[in-house]
């Protein structure tokens, strides 16, 4: 069988800026030509505005799928943002696999790091904000189009035009998909022993699996 990979339209850092209100975001990324080193942290040279709620080991590198983009166009014709990577505040740009193929505690090569799936990017109100729409984030709920989240296992060094290899699949039966549909989506209510499951799952980022605990209780 041929082994699942991914490959890499583009590398992307941003730094916080003013976006609303007094709030700032970096969210509006650019690529990087050239290598990228790759630390605990994830890309240096990109940094996040809401240390709460972004950056950390959990959160070390956003990945969304280009596959999506032709989707998201032919909903949003127009939308400059979906001419080029980064509309969704990506750090990779990949194409060749989505949530419904990518699982929870997946093991990908990138470049010569290794990063770990860690869950998927739960959407807040900065996607409609930057998109000046009232719906990407609902959208993004109802469909799991979500992008995901990896935590670095090994340091290294990336750069685009590569290829993502899948070294490791501990839980196959735990697509991205189906976590964010479980403990996002609304599916705890139909399935809540799954729900149960991903609580006691320790590859599972923490704020999802406390979100997983208080859905189950």
């Amino acid at each position: 069988m041929d082994t699942p990979f991914m490959t890499i339209d583009a590398l992307l850092v941003g730094t916080p800026v003013p976006f609303r209100d007094g709030d700032y975001s970096a969210i509006a990324k650019t690529p990087v030509a050239g290598p990228v080193q790759i630390t605990w942290d994830g890309f240096v040279g990109n940094q996040v505005a809401d240390p709460i709620h972004h950056g950390g080991w959990d959160k070390a590198i956003h990945l969304y799928p280009q596959d999506h983009y032709a989707w998201w166009r032919d909903r949003k014709p127009g939308q400059p943002l979906l001419d080029a990577p980064g509309a969704f505040g990506e750090n990779i740009a990949s194409r060749g696999m989505t949530e419904h193929q990518i699982c929870l505690g997946d093991r990908f090569t990138l470049g010569s790091a290794i990063v770990e799936v860690s869950h998927g990017r739960q959407p807040c109100w900065k996607l409609d904000h930057r998109f000046a729409a009232r719906d990407i984030m609902a959208t993004i709920v109802k469909t799991a189009r979500c992008g995901l989240y990896f935590r670095v296992i090994a340091q290294g060094e990336a750069q685009a035009g590569g290829v993502m290899t899948l070294i490791e699949r501990p839980l196959p039966d735990w697509s991205i998909a189906r976590v964010f549909e479980l403990l996002i989506g609304g599916g705890h209510k139909k399935d809540p022993s799954a729900v149960l499951t991903l609580a006691n799952t320790p590859v599972l980022a923490e704020a999802w699996r406390e979100r997983a605990r208080k859905l189950a209780a």
